[in-house]
């Protein structure tokens, strides 16, 4: 029997109107993080020029002009010398030649898998491959199409029930841009100011981390901040006005604290829900006072740190909870878990053991956050550090009989089908060998149980577990299914005993007994 019904069984009017008043407080913060996208989606992150081949490359021969390449889809990313005529690596000029386009056709796929999702690296004007290098914001590189074939791309998005976050890179822009070029050439240029120019820098500008072709943009110009985000016709704002739904911003602590408060504020009165998150690789709780979500590094060092015997279950487990109660638990279920990307070596290609991988995928499905699938990563696509990881789609390996995509599919539908998994807030469960957490919600029942075996060796473990509301003799069963034969478990006053194999990992849901319409959970949540 439900709250609601032992209420009007109870016939007590003011006890049930307190009770039924307290249930929906606890509800509350719930339903609201359910209506809200930002939290704990399923992330696709594609290379436009990677993900899917053009319908008509041949027509697109000419946008390639010497020194770039135009590789074929079978060709695999190989590091390429340093051309000091242009100041960046010959891998960078690289292309494969996807367009806006063939990504929209694929978006089928991104559907098929459960994402709710589409993050695209940078798709501006620009000169190399990966796009960090802008020459003007507010076009389209025409490699991947026109601002038109972008609002289709959104439009399609949206007609299948996916959001569009787009990749800004603010901070700095290309040495080859206009703007740059006028300002060097010209004192009197209106762009002069737009950045660090002299000779006190290498290559005559203040550039990212010493690399010359990045030549930093000087953010305490106000004209550059009305360009980017404050004015209607910034470049935030636009293409939120376009279908984008949000930002994911490069280099994002170079930006600083204030602007970036004032760039998510200019991003939510353009509109409201959508979602600014930062790459931001040092810990995230001030930062988070400024923006909506990081990508959460910090929580991809401690799973890697578990997996790898680097980090103790005991100290992971404790790190976590530090985590999530610094950070908070409203940003951190917006906060991308990152494990791959495009900077990163692939996530098949960092744990080649099948058992360690699985590990990491469970985690990052159900840790408090948003999972970020580099693409290709469901297929179990290889690739070591840049530009090996960033090979083309492979879509032969697109098949029912692929194991790992099957395994990526069924933790997205589990994340989909459990409440607490999406959205439920984070509690530790004290542990020594093993790594045990419990995300949970206002609903008893809706509370499940992940518990780790990082290590090789099969361990038994009795666990208390601080879940006032699971009553005792409760079964509990594996939802996840990893683990081929987990031994029957019930929960006792505050306790359940597992066993798990090495690298063996459970998700353990309460399944309370049919005693013929008794329940000992009818007057609780």
């Amino acid at each position: 029997m439900s709250l609601r019904g032992w209420c009007w069984a109870l016939r007590a009017p003011l006890l049930c109107v307190a009770a039924l008043s307290a249930a929906v407080a606890m509800a509350e913060p719930f339903e609201q993080r359910e209506r809200d996208w930002r939290n704990g989606p399923v992330v696709y992150q594609i290379i436009v020029d990677r993900f899917a081949p053009s319908a008509d490359l041949d027509a697109k021969r000419p946008l390639y002009p010497a020194p770039k390449t135009l590789r074929t889809w079978d060709e695999v990313p190989r590091p390429g010398p340093y051309l000091e005529a242009h100041r960046v690596t010959a891998h960078e000029l690289d292309f494969w030649g996807g367009d806006l386009p063939s990504a929209t056709r694929q978006l089928s796929h991104l559907r098929a898998l459960g994402a709710d999702v589409l993050y695209l690296n940078p798709i501006h004007l620009a000169w190399t491959n990966h796009k960090y290098d802008a020459l003007d914001f507010q076009q389209i590189s025409p490699e991947y199409g026109t601002r038109d074939d972008f609002r289709r791309l959104a439009a399609e998005a949206r007609r299948l029930g996916l959001k569009v976050v787009l990749d800004g890179v603010f901070n700095h822009m290309g040495r080859n841009a206009p703007a740059f070029q006028q300002a060097q050439a010209n004192p009197r240029s209106p762009y002069r100011d737009w950045f660090a120019i002299g000779p006190a820098y290498a290559g005559g500008a203040r550039s990212w981390s010493g690399v010359q072709n990045l030549p930093e943009l000087n953010l305490e110009n106000p004209a550059v901040r009305r360009h980017l985000w404050l004015s209607r016709d910034s470049v935030v704002r636009g293409y939120l006005r376009d279908g984008a739904d949000g930002w994911r911003l490069d280099t994002a602590y170079e930006l600083g604290h204030a602007y970036l408060r004032e760039l998510t504020d200019a991003a939510h009165r353009e509109k409201p829900g959508s979602l600014v998150v930062g790459e931001i690789v040092n810990y995230p709780d001030r930062w988070l006072q400024s923006i909506d979500s990081v990508m959460n590094f910090t929580l991809r060092e401690i799973i890697l740190g578990l997996v790898r015997g680097d980090i103790a279950p005991a100290a992971a487990g404790r790190m976590t909870e530090r985590l999530v109660r610094d950070a908070g638990i409203e940003p951190m279920l917006k906060s991308w878990i990152v494990i791959d990307n495009h900077d990163i070596p692939r996530l098949a290609t960092q744990l080649p053991q099948l058992p360690q991988r699985r590990l990491v995928q469970a985690l990052m499905f159900t840790l408090p956050g948003a999972p970020n699938v580099y693409y290709g990563a469901e297929l179990g696509m290889t690739g070591g550090a840049d530009p090996e990881n960033r090979g083309p789609m492979r879509w032969d390996l697109v098949r029912d009989d692929n194991p790992e995509l099957a395994w990526v599919k069924h933790l997205i539908a589990l994340r989909k089908a459990h409440r607490a998994l999406r959205i439920g807030d984070f509690r530790s469960i004290e542990s020594q060998q093993l790594l045990a957490f419990e995300r949970h919600t206002d609903r008893a029942l809706d509370t499940r149980i992940v518990v780790v075996n990082p290590t090789d060796r099969p361990v038994r473990e009795r666990l208390m577990v601080p879940a006032a509301h699971l009553m005792d003799d409760t079964p509990m069963v594996d939802i996840l299914g990893l683990v081929p034969a987990l031994p029957p478990a019930g929960f006792g006053p505050g306790f359940i005993t597992v066993e798990l194999p090495p690298h063996g990992v459970a998700v353990l849901q309460p399944q309370p007994k049919a005693l013929g319409g008794y329940s000992r959970y009818k007057r609780v949540p």
